[in-house]
């Protein structure tokens, strides 16, 4: 899901991307998270439930805020992105706050999950963030962006139908 950088051709067409390494640098410290939350329903659901909280505050600031100024994102730019080489690779900032909504939508239903005294409902749904997450950690495969294309046109296909 990225495209080159295009920085020397258009100046404007950055504006909205990031740099690739960015949310895959995300993705691992959530994968991380979750695979805590995870551990944690094994010993005290009360405190997975804590933590999914705070990765769902997380990925909402990641949706409204957008990649770079999410809490990973300040991390990557103040402490990881100095220190490589610049990138040659970019990708578009809205389907990644798209895939931010979506980690918020299943760490919101895993709390209430584990707050309405459904574990298996918690789990399940930490399980799944925590596959999406994995997956564009590991291999680049960002499920939330494949799924914003089809969202985008279904929000723009109900708008012009209303």
């Amino acid at each position: 899901m990225s495209t080159p950088d295009t920085r020397t051709t258009t100046p404007t067409a950055t504006i909205d991307q990031v740099d690739v390494r960015g949310p895959r640098f995300a993705a691992w410290i959530t994968t991380a998270v979750l695979v805590v939350v995870l551990l944690l329903t094994t010993f005290s659901v009360p405190a997975a439930a804590i933590l999914l909280g705070l990765q769902a505050i997380v990925f909402g600031i990641g949706a409204v805020r957008g990649p770079k100024r999410s809490p990973y994102g300040t991390i990557y730019a103040t402490f990881v992105a100095p220190r490589l080489s610049p990138t040659s690779e970019r990708e578009p900032v809205a389907p990644l706050k798209f895939a931010q909504l979506v980690g918020f939508v299943f760490a919101a239903v895993g709390v209430l999950g584990f707050a309405i005294g459904a574990p298996v409902v918690g789990t399940v749904a930490a399980g799944f963030a925590l596959f999406a997450a994995f997956l564009n950690a590991a291999f680049a495969v960002c499920l939330g962006c494949m799924i914003y294309p089809l969202a985008s046109r279904l929000r723009t296909t109900s708008h012009t139908a209303s």
